[in-house]
């Protein structure tokens, strides 16, 4: 019997990158994203996340894009989620505009990309998931959903960017938590809507991570 095929891995340089970002993802999460991401991007087709906050995970995005020769496409309004926001447990009073108090990822976001040499793998959009999904218009061979965690914006980012997945796509679903005491139930649900569609197989799962295959049409 072979051995099973190793899984890709992003570049040294990128990887690097990844790992001296800000952000929250795990190593052993990005290198589970990576490879969900190397084999969406062999369809042709874009890869997309929600939720960019400072680039982190776009790196590995745009890594697998470029090998590829596909687009990453990284969409979130850079003002940051709920729990982030002042006097939060994910606070970082490092990304606040001192002009107008606000949360902005954005400038820390390019530069992130700009350091890993990636910029001109990857199409950023900045503003609300649900505006910029209702102007999609072309399929996508990923959809990374990691933006707000409550519910109604897990599910926004559901039932807006799912249609738009290609069948035999992946989508990929960060911060699930079966048990309440780990984390909030908002991308849990999201990822139990997904399953119980019968629309989606999950082939992967490291840690909250989980990668569901697109097997059908239903939402």
């Amino acid at each position: 019997m072979s051995p099973p095929p190793e899984q890709p891995q992003p570049s040294p340089a990128t990887f690097a990158a990844f790992e001296a970002a800000k952000g929250f993802m795990p190593a052993d999460e990005g290198l589970a994203l990576y490879a969900a991401a190397s084999q969406a991007a062999g369809l042709g087709l874009p890869v997309l996340e929600v939720g960019t906050y400072c680039g982190r995970s776009t790196l590995l995005l745009a890594d697998a894009a470029r090998a590829a020769g596909v687009t990453a496409v990284t969409v979130d309004h850079h003002r940051g989620s709920e729990e982030q926001q002042p006097g939060w447990e994910y606070h970082d009073p490092e990304v606040v505009d001192p002009h107008t108090g606000l949360m902005d990822t954005l400038p820390a976001f390019r530069r992130t990309l700009h350091a890993a040499g990636l910029e001109e793998h990857v199409v950023a959009v900045v503003g609300r998931s649900p505006r910029a999904a209702a102007l999609w218009g072309r399929p996508l061979g990923l959809v990374f959903i990691d933006g707000g965690h409550t519910d109604e914006h897990a599910t926004a980012d559901y039932e807006g960017w799912v249609p738009h997945l290609t069948q035999g796509g992946l989508l990929v679903v960060h911060d699930v938590f079966p048990d309440p005491a780990d984390g909030g139930q908002a991308p849990y649900r999201v990822y139990r809507r997904a399953l119980d569609s019968g629309a989606f197989r999950e082939i992967s799962a490291t840690r909250s991570l989980r990668v569901l295959l697109r097997t059908g049409t239903g939402l």
